[in-house]
């Protein structure tokens, strides 16, 4: 796999606000057989690496004339403009696996979508592998053409890795499945408001307020007492 190149440089005398107002991004570099290095990068390119490399592709790290292949660790964002403002590196043993999350890329049209109108569910978008770290793959395919009914589902054991790699999840687990739609429930209307007991236009009274047939006299109903309730309830 190829790597993607980041050109850093040792820290200065700057404070991470001074390096950040001067579009850098403090940074930190630790792993193998590595002493914890400060460094620092330019934003732009930091974020371009990022984009391209995500957290599980390798890094060729040039730090003054030095190589180091790294993976991106850990990062901090400004939670206002969503600018990195500082990355973890982790420096790898090329000759030693090491252990990563890989996202699934899924890709295709499930059947089940287009003959049955199913909703597809992501139970899981990733899984862990272990492996060298030059054959650490940047995601792992898999087409939702397996999704031909309702119900359907795939698993960790459908997906397909390159030689070298080993998938640490159970073969059982779902990374997605095609459901049935949920049918909308019917609305029952409810009977128009009363005022006093008295049904309001258009709503026919029960037994007791039932109105006295034509030309019978009407029964008078005194009207019915609030009870008085108490504050706490």
């Amino acid at each position: 796999m190829e790597m993607v190149v980041l050109k850093a440089t040792a820290r200065g005398e700057q404070s991470p606000k001074e390096l950040r107002r001067a579009n850098g991004v403090p940074c930190v570099l630790y792993g193998n057989e590595v002493k914890n290095t400060q460094v620092q990068c330019v934003s732009i390119e930091l974020t371009k690496a990022f984009t391209k490399a995500g957290e599980n592709t390798l890094v060729d790290l040039d730090i003054d004339g030095k190589k180091v292949p790294v993976l991106f660790h850990e990062l901090q964002y400004d939670p206002i403009t969503g600018h990195i403002t500082h990355v973890d590196f982790y420096a790898v043993n090329l000759k030693k696996e090491i252990e990563a999350p890989v996202p699934i890329r899924f890709t295709g049209e499930a059947l089940a979508v287009k003959e049955f109108a199913a909703v597809i569910v992501t139970v899981q978008n990733h899984v862990t592998v272990r492996c060298l770290p030059m054959l650490l793959p940047h995601d792992i395919e898999v087409t939702l053409s397996k999704l031909a009914q309702v119900h359907a589902v795939i698993k960790v054991s459908d997906l397909i890795v390159p030689a070298g790699v080993t998938i640490l999840d159970s073969l059982e687990t779902v990374l997605v499945t095609a459901q049935e739609q949920r049918k909308e429930e019917e609305v029952v209307a409810a009977p128009a408001a009363t005022v006093e007991g008295v049904p309001a236009e258009g709503v026919v009274a029960g037994a007791e307020g039932a109105p006295a047939a034509e030309g019978a006299p009407a029964a008078s109903a005194a009207p019915a007492k609030k009870e008085k309730k108490g504050k706490d309830e």
